[in-house]
C-alpha cells in the first residue's frame, strides 16, 4: 500500500512535472513526489518548537501562558488552537502551491503534519473526538470544483479508514454549514468578528469533543464562528488546528 502510495505521484511527476514549490527541484524521488515536496524543502519546514499561547497557538515572544491579543480580546467560543506554520517566505510559498496552484501531493504533507499537531491536545479523557473540517462558503466547491480544506478532511478520513484507531487517527465529522456571507478576506478586524455571526450552524448533533480543521488562522474569528456553532449544538470541548497563521 505504501509502495501505491508513493508509485502513482512518481509517475505523474515523470510525465507532468511541477517540481518542488520552494526550490523548484524535479520531484523524481517516489517519497518526495508523493509528499510533492523534495526532502531537504520537506525538512526544513517545521513547525518549531517554541512556548505557544495556551488560546490561539501562535508562538509567544516574551508573554507567558497567553499572548497579548488573547489576554485582552474578548472571549474565544473554542477552548484551544494550534497554528503550525508562520505564513511566510517558504512557507507561504507551499500554501498557495497548494491552494493556487492545485498541488494536491501536499495535502499528504499537510494530512501528517495535521495528525502530529494533536499531541498539542490533552487526548487523555476525550470521548470519541472527531475532526470537523470548516466548511467553504456557499457555491465555492461548484465554481472552482475543489475546496482546500475539504480535500485535507478527505485525506484524513482515508487515513483513519486505513489505520487503527489506536495509530491517533481520527474520524472526520460534517457538521457545519456555512450560510452566504462576505468572505472574510479584506474585511477590517471588526467587520471580521460580526461577518460570520450566525451564518455557520450545525447540522447534525456534534461529538462531544472537536478538533476543528482550517488551512490559515489571522483573527481566529472563522475558527470561533464555527466553535460557537458546534457548542450551540451540544459539543464541550472544542479544539482547532490551522496550517498556517497570518
Amino acid at each position: 500500500m505504501d509502495h501505491q502510495k508513493s508509485f502513482f505521484p512518481f509517475i505523474r511527476e515523470w510525465f507532468f512535472p511541477s517540481g518542488c514549490p520552494v526550490c523548484g527541484k524535479l520531484l523524481l524521488d517516489p517519497q518526495d513526489a508523493r509528499y510533492g515536496l523534495c526532502g531537504d524543502c520537506k525538512a526544513a519546514l517545521s513547525s518549531g518548537d517554541e512556548n505557544r499561547c495556551s488560546l490561539c497557538g501562535r508562538p509567544l515572544i516574551s508573554e507567558k501562558e497567553r499572548c497579548l491579543p488573547c489576554r485582552e480580546g474578548e472571549g474565544r467560543s473554542f477552548d484551544r488552537v494550534f497554528a503550525v506554520f508562520p505564513y511566510t517566505g517558504k512557507y507561504q510559498k507551499v500554501l498557495r502551491a497548494y491552494k493556487f496552484g492545485k498541488f494536491r501531493s501536499l495535502g499528504n504533507f499537510f494530512v501528517e503534519k495535521l495528525t502530529e499537531s494533536l499531541s498539542f491536545f490533552p487526548r487523555e479523557g476525550m470521548e470519541n473526538p472527531c475532526w470537523v473540517p470548516v466548511p467553504p462558503r456557499p457555491g465555492k466547491l461548484r465554481r472552482y470544483g475543489w475546496d482546500q480544506v475539504e480535500y485535507l478532511a478527505g485525506l484524513l478520513e482515508k487515513q483513519y479508514r486505513e489505520q487503527k484507531p489506536s495509530s491517533g487517527a481520527l474520524p472526520v465529522y460534517r457538521c457545519l454549514k456555512r450560510f452566504s456571507s462576505q468572505t472574510q478576506k479584506g474585511l477590517t478586524r471588526e467587520k471580521r468578528k460580526t461577518n460570520l455571526r450566525g451564518r455557520i450552524r450545525c447540522t447534525q448533533k456534534p461529538p462531544p469533543e472537536v478538533v476543528l480543521l482550517d488551512d490559515v488562522i489571522t483573527t481566529g474569528f472563522t475558527l470561533d464562528a464555527c466553535a460557537a456553532a458546534l457548542k450551540e449544538g451540544g459539543a464541550e470541548k472544542v479544539y482547532g488546528i490551522a496550517l498556517f497563521y497570518d
